[in-house]
């Protein structure tokens, strides 16, 4: 999986903590956008920082789970629609 941080906007407080609990390769944001599935992670001023590219459902699945025990909350998980141009989008509850 890789991923990229959005330039102009503030990680959240929480970031380490998903660079530490998820096997992730940095990449250049363009590169990220190409792959499958796409994970966004919100900072505390409700923007998206943060996007994570998933190629398989299996490692898509592996981030959204690690993403939860965090205590991070998928505010798409009850859609089936993209939003932002991302899969699941995650964020403090």
């Amino acid at each position: 999986m890789k991923t990229s941080l959005i330039e102009g906007k503030k990680p959240a407080h929480f970031d380490k903590h998903i660079i530490g609990n998820i096997l992730l390769d940095v990449a250049p944001l363009d590169e990220v956008k190409q792959e499958a599935m796409l994970i966004g992670v919100r900072n505390e001023a409700g923007e998206i920082y943060r996007l994570i590219g998933a190629t398989k459902l299996n490692s898509f699945m592996n981030a959204t789970e690690e993403l939860l025990d965090l205590g991070l909350v998928d505010e798409l998980q009850d859609t089936e629609e993209q939003k932002e141009g991302c899969d699941a989008i995650f964020g403090e509850p």
